[in-house]
């Protein structure tokens, strides 16, 4: 899953950012309006976290110009505690949720997994794909009652596909929703991480569920896919 964070306060922001990534969200961040809106109109996001008062474009300004353009990401305002005004106009504007300064890390991480759980057809938290189940409060995955110890990357490539059980994703999909702008990935390395999470699936003579549509991309199914 990847986040964009624009908040301005440096602290704040490298906070949500460093504790988002140790969660397995792939993060750009920004404490500048404009760059801000650079970053959400030129690339696809399952969440977004406004700050309300940022230099150069208000976080307000930038969610308007989303939802006037037809970008319906979620979108989480950060909001001071008696910007009540503010609140209202953002909700009015189609913000998907609030917090009110300060939060607690449990809470916010509690509303970025519903909010991308939302943004990809109000999943349940718990998603189901044969006798494999992902929690996603829990971050737990287990298959046939076992549990499958996955790196974060693996963790968020399950649950990326996860959210989307017999889609076909392709490579440039998984691409933009689990690396952050600055981070150098390449199609071998999505490969390379879906062999790992495969391999994590198994064993060998269990079904398979990660299907590869050669050409196309990748399917989560606990059914073999039409060619």
């Amino acid at each position: 899953m990847r986040i964009l964070v624009v908040e301005d306060s440096d602290d704040l922001r490298e906070t949500l950012r460093l504790g988002l990534q140790d969660q397995g969200y792939a993060v750009d961040a920004t404490g500048d309006g404009e760059e801000g809106w650079w970053y959400s109109s030129s690339n696809p996001y399952d969440l977004l976290i406004l700050d309300l008062m940022l230099p150069k474009l208000s976080g307000l300004e930038i969610l308007r110009r989303l939802r006037t353009s037809g970008n319906n990401s979620p979108v989480l305002l950060l909001t001071a505690r008696d910007g009540v005004d503010d609140r209202v106009k953002g909700l009015d504007l189609g913000a998907d949720d609030y917090l009110t300064k300060p939060f607690a890390a449990a809470e916010l991480l509690a509303r970025v997994r519903a909010l991308v759980r939302r943004g990809h057809q109000s999943r349940p938290p718990v998603i189901t794909i044969g006798d494999l189940s992902i929690d996603t409060n829990a971050r737990q995955v287990t298959r046939g009652g076992r549990s499958l110890a996955l790196a974060p990357r693996e963790y968020a490539l399950l649950v990326y596909l996860g959210l989307r059980t017999g889609e076909v994703v392709t490579r440039n999909d998984l691409w933009e929703h689990l690396y952050a702008f600055e981070e150098e990935a390449s199609s071998n390395v999505v490969e390379a991480n879906v062999a790992r999470l495969r391999r994590k699936l198994g064993p060998p003579d269990a079904p398979a569920l990660l299907h590869t549509r050669r050409g196309f991309g990748y399917i989560l199914s606990a059914t073999e896919p039409a060619p």
